[in-house]
């Protein structure tokens, strides 16, 4: 077997950059080791702590015990499946901050400023506000990324955006477009009631070419000859060679596994574990990042969430609705109210992210005690902690180690705090007032800094956004694993294209974000000109410098 492109994983990114290759006629094979996302598990958006939590959609990797959590272990799904994480995530779209990428930009990965990749941005879009909203020239109307809203028909969800106003934040209409800053409408990858993943939007369409096959197998590692990249050696024996390049899309864990097992990471590591140095790259594995966050759980007055549907018969009739009508409860991650704010004065963008959910449920499914509740998922958005991915031994079967370092500056205790306290005071706005009966999570009591980060401590869970194992960067920077256009520094015919490759972690979700890297690393791959630069001017709020809000 062979193409003139091979690609390694069938998730946000690689899916995206098979649809462009194959769109322009080259001949593409995409190699994914998960299989179907066929049934309602994956495609009701309302299901989606089930593919998360199950073994055949999901790698089942864990980090290594986190010493400043106490030692807990904590789970790090990741999609084995077509669509990758796209197929089992919560469908929240978020870009990221404009100067997320200014920052990527200023840290050495050419090309990648926001008016750069805002194009990029636009051109995976089909987005529509349902009537919410928004702001629609600073968003794609042909893309194959469907975004919308959801239907906002629950009290909690204005309630929420009523209590940031109160509290003198900004209201925004559109996070996605010019003002990410403030309160207001959620944004989901969720189109006529159906999860729209990756694989739905771009691998699909792009399997309906002659020239797009898809291939199931595990990857061991990438083959080299004299330097260069000439295909992918699967379990089994296996080798599917690449006439142009091999193109790695197979997540910030497992692109980085791949790489080392084929001899490229850190030179002492590699050699301790066995396996023969071909590029001395330190940086590869390292950089690790992810949002920690926890959920601040309030115990509901009134009988209005999602509670009172949390029994067998209810989710029954909710998945009938949806499978006969593609309508109702199902149809929505009921993730349809957000929050970006600035923790302190003198940052100039937000730092902290709220997800407002009108049940108190956590994502492994179990809802809380209390019954009647509401939450809002909250936490810092760029801790300065840095963790890394090694690999456990040579044996391409084993789960690599995954070591997130979480909490580890004393600066990431001070801004969980702050986000903690400052959920507080929003629940504790005229907004909630017919509907906050009690603090559940983390508990009322719990006041002072030691409480508080105990509770962090015990509580704290990831909001499953690993990136950066791949750093992108100038060649003259001995951490940067690929240059600008996604080339993997010290070889040729190699490239990463996934979150792996963030220099810093963006503003939000990073689902968005990786299929943007997905779409612009595609014109790289072609020798295309990227897109002309957006002259675009972001929101800052204008007293950044002196005001918190």
């Amino acid at each position: 077997m062979e193409a003139d492109y091979v690609i390694v994983g069938a998730g946000s990114a690689g899916c995206a950059v098979a649809y462009r290759l194959a769109e322009a006629g080259k001949s593409v094979l995409v190699v994914e080791h998960g299989g179907t996302d066929a049934g309602p598990l994956i495609q009701m958006p309302a299901a989606l702590s089930y593919p998360m939590n199950m073994k055949r959609y999901d790698w089942g990797y864990m980090s290594e015990p986190e010493p400043h959590l106490g030692g807990r272990q904590l789970v790090c799904p990741r999609g084995k499946v077509i669509g990758g994480s796209s197929s089992i995530n919560g469908m929240v779209y978020v870009r990221g901050h404009a100067h997320d990428y200014d920052h990527w930009s200023e840290s050495g990965a050419d090309g990648w400023s926001y008016a750069d990749v805002l194009p990029y941005f636009k051109r995976m879009e089909s987005w529509d506000s349902g009537g919410h909203g928004g702001d629609p020239e600073w968003r794609g109307k042909d893309g194959p990324l469907h975004v919308t809203r959801g239907q906002r028909k629950n009290p909690l969800y204005h309630a929420f955006v009523d209590a940031g106003q109160q509290a003198g934040y900004q209201v925004t209409g559109d996070y996605n477009g010019a003002q990410q800053e403030g309160f207001g409408p959620m944004e989901q990858t969720v189109h006529k009631g159906q999860r729209w993943s990756a694989a739905n939007a771009y691998l699909r369409p792009a399997l309906k070419r002659a020239n797009c096959d898809l291939v199931k197998g595990l990857v061991e590692r990438v083959v080299m000859e004299e330097g260069r990249a000439v295909g992918i050696a699967l379990a089994g024996g296996q080798i599917i060679k690449a006439r142009q390049e091999v193109i790695l899309a197979a997540s910030s864990i497992n692109s980085p596994k791949i790489l080392m097992l084929s001899g490229i990471g850190p030179a002492a590591h590699l050699a301790e574990i066995g396996v023969d140095v071909l590029a001395d790259r330190p940086g590869v594995g390292g950089n690790l990042q992810d949002h920690l966050e926890m959920y601040i759980q309030m115990a509901s007055l009134q009988p209005i969430t999602l509670y009172k549907h949390w029994n067998l018969f209810s989710k029954a009739m909710i998945g009938a609705q949806w499978l006969f009508t593609g309508k109702g409860l199902g149809a929505s991650n009921n993730f349809e109210s957000a929050g970006f704010i600035r923790s302190r004065a003198g940052l100039s963008y937000p730092d902290i992210q709220f997800h407002f959910l009108p049940i108190a449920v956590r994502y492994d499914g179990q809802a809380a005690a209390e019954g009647h509740g509401f939450q809002a998922h909250v936490g810092p958005m760029r801790s300065t902690s840095r963790g890394r991915v090694s690999l456990r031994s040579n044996n391409p079967a084993d789960a690599p180690k995954i070591f997130f370092n979480y909490m580890s500056q004393e600066r990431d205790w001070d801004e969980f705090r702050t986000a903690i306290r400052l959920t507080r005071e929003i629940f504790a706005q005229e907004a909630f007032k017919p509907f906050v009966k009690h603090e559940i999570l983390p508990g009322g009591a719990l006041q002072t800094d030691e409480e508080l980060n105990g509770a962090i401590r015990d509580h704290a869970e990831s909001a499953y956004h690993p990136c950066g194992t791949c750093k992108m960067g100038r060649k003259d920077d001995p951490n940067a694993v690929v240059d600008g256009q996604g080339n993997v520094i010290g070889v040729e015919r190699l490239r990463v294209v996934d979150s792996s490759v963030f220099p810093r972690i963006t503003n939000g979700n990073l689902n968005g974000p990786s299929i943007m890297t997905g779409e612009k690393m595609a014109d790289h791959i072609l020798g295309r000109s990227p897109l002309p630069p957006s002259n675009a001017q972001p929101w800052v709020h204008p007293n950044w410098e002196t005001e918190q809000r």
